[in-house]
């Protein structure tokens, strides 16, 4: 429910331009109870703890804290009870010792049995990605409050597609996938944060995109931040306990980017277009396979009679490649330039064709 009261020193302190005026029409004021409410969904069984895969990060496997300090960097307040952390009342936000940015979370939780209150004040805490951006934990079965409020909400903004909570003291499982929000080197936003969360093994936010950090009545803008920050659970005077959290960090951009075909793109004249243009037999027989076409400028290689044909790029002569697809075809020419058969690759795979005789 409210922002961690920690003041993270790498935050700048530029603001971004202003956010839209909370009355936009567009969307809901935060907390509205005429809001509808999120339609009931009984999750399935789980078989619970679910073990991190071999890359991840184990934040906490019930043995100890070390991956965790309090909001003033010391020692975490919060205690151990048979395998899982226990917020305690007035002990403060947990946070972990180490930033991250964009992750994959793996979050198990459960709050107090029997329960107690009602609304916000039953069960109550939070998953905070980089110590701004809320996933609210809450008693939500049987227990209404204002749907962006509720658990797996994205804290004031985005109410869950659905209400999937089990009842009180059972465990329950959060898996987010969080992006972070994007900043010009000026401190301006590029792209704003983004939200995937499946609770209890059921989708509940779509990749939402939050419009600022989640806080408690406000509406607050984007500042521009590290890249990565700590992950924070909230004390919120509940003992909401925790156990199994780990995270895969995820990268931040492409992976590998493709090598520019060498190859020069050549423009060959129409006559020469034509003489590829007929059909071509598979190497050993069997009917036409394959048929070259010519659609004014552009040639078109067809792998059968019903498919799609396909645009070729001119590199010379006798090389062509694929426009879309990592493919090339090399031809077979007389010295007119008359084709006499083809060379397919694709995949890894190479297959030859022969001209048949028309």
């Amino acid at each position: 429910m409210k922002t961690p009261g920690l003041v993270i020193a790498s935050l700048a302190a530029t603001t971004l331009a202003p956010l839209a005026s909370a009355q936009s029409l567009t969307r809901f004021k935060a907390h509205d109870m005429s809001r509808p409410r999120p339609p009931v969904v009984q999750p399935a069984p789980q078989a619970l703890p679910v073990p991190p895969p071999p890359d991840a990060i184990v934040l906490f496997d019930g043995k100890d804290l070390s991956e965790w300090r309090s909001a003033d960097g010391g020692p975490p307040k919060w205690v151990i009870k048979d395998g899982a952390i226990e917020s305690v009342a007035g002990s403060g936000f947990l946070y972990s010792a180490r930033g991250f940015g964009d992750v994959q979370l793996h979050v198990e939780w459960a709050t107090p049995v029997p329960p107690h209150g009602r609304s916000q004040g039953r069960g109550n805490s939070g998953v905070f990605l980089m110590g701004l951006y809320e996933v609210q934990v809450l008693d939500s079965y049987q227990n209404d409050t204002y749907p962006d409020g509720q658990a797996a909400a994205v804290y004031g903004q985005y109410p869950p597609l659905v209400n999937a909570c089990r009842p009180p003291g059972e465990w329950q499982t959060y898996d987010i996938v969080f992006r972070r929000p994007r900043f010009r080197p000026d401190g301006g936003l590029v792209t704003p944060a983004r939200f995937t969360v499946i609770h209890n093994g059921i989708l509940v936010q779509d990749g939402v995109e939050p419009w600022g950090p989640t806080e408690w009545l406000q509406a607050l803008p984007y500042t521009a931040h590290a890249d990565k920050l700590p992950l924070a659970l909230q004390d919120h005077g509940n003992p909401v306990r925790y156990r199994n959290i780990w995270l895969r960090e995820l990268p931040e951009g492409p992976s590998a980017l493709p090598t520019p075909d060498p190859r020069p793109v050549v423009n060959l004249p129409l006559a020469q277009l034509d003489r590829y243009v007929g059909r071509y037999k598979l190497t050993g027989g069997g009917q036409a396979n394959y048929t070259i076409t010519r659609r004014g400028g552009q040639l078109l290689f067809q792998l059968s009679a019903n498919g799609r044909a396909l645009e070729l790029v001119p590199h010379s002569e006798r090389a062509f490649s694929l426009r879309w697809t990592a493919g090339d075809v090399d031809f077979d020419l007389k010295p007119d330039g008359t084709a006499t058969g083809l060379t397919f690759r694709l995949a890894g795979d190479t297959r030859t064709a022969t001209r048949a005789e028309e």
